[in-house]
C-alpha cells in the first residue's frame, strides 16, 4: 500500500493506492505517506482530489477498491456513489434504496466505516429535513465539501 498525502482546503488528506486501485483515504497524514504520488495511478488520485478540491472536477475515475465491509455497508456505499455531485440524499432514503427502510442510523454507521472518504461521498448524505449530522472528518469539513459541491453545481448550472 503507498500512502501520498496532500495540501487541501480541509487540511492534509491522505490517499493509499495498491497500483491498481484506490484502496483508502484519510483526513489528516498518515504515518507512512509521502509528499509526492510514486506510481501513476498515486499521481491520478492526487490529480484527480487536488481537481476536486479545486472545483474543476466533479466525478472520479481513478479506480476504486474496497476490499472489506459488510453486505449492508458495501450496498450503502455503492449508493453513496450514485448520489449526484452537488446534490445529497438522507439516511433513511438510502436505507430506502438499499432495501432496509429501518435501517437509517446502521446507515450512519457504514458512512462512518467508509475507507475511501470525499471519492466515496459519504459527506453528500444527511439527516432527515437536510439536517447536518456526523461526519468522520468533523462537521466544519462535510460543510466545506457540500459548500464546495453546491458553488461549483450552481456555477456549472448557470453557465
Amino acid at each position: 500500500m503507498h500512502w501520498t498525502v496532500l495540501d487541501s482546503p480541509i487540511g492534509e488528506f491522505s490517499v493509499a493506492t495498491d497500483g491498481t486501485s484506490v484502496q483508502g483515504t484519510h483526513f489528516g497524514r498518515v504515518d507512512a505517506a509521502v509528499d509526492e504520488p510514486t506510481d501513476p495511478l498515486s499521481w491520478q488520485a492526487v490529480t484527480e482530489l487536488r481537481a476536486y478540491f479545486a472545483g474543476e472536477l466533479t466525478a472520479f475515475t481513478v479506480p476504486v477498491s474496497v476490499p472489506r465491509g459488510s453486505e449492508f455497508e458495501r450496498a450503502v456505499w455503492r449508493e453513496m456513489t450514485r448520489i449526484p455531485y452537488g446534490e445529497t440524499s438522507t439516511y433513511g432514503e438510502v436505507a430506502r434504496v438499499v432495501g432496509d427502510p429501518g435501517a437509517a442510523r446502521a446507515v450512519g454507521v457504514a458512512c462512518n466505516r467508509n475507507p475511501v472518504p470525499v471519492i466515496v461521498p459519504c459527506h453528500r448524505i444527511v439527516g432527515a429535513g437536510g439536517k447536518l449530522v456526523g461526519f468522520g472528518g468533523g462537521l466544519p469539513r462535510k460543510v466545506h465539501l457540500l459548500e464546495l459541491e453546491a458553488r461549483v453545481a450552481l456555477q456549472r448550472a448557470w453557465s
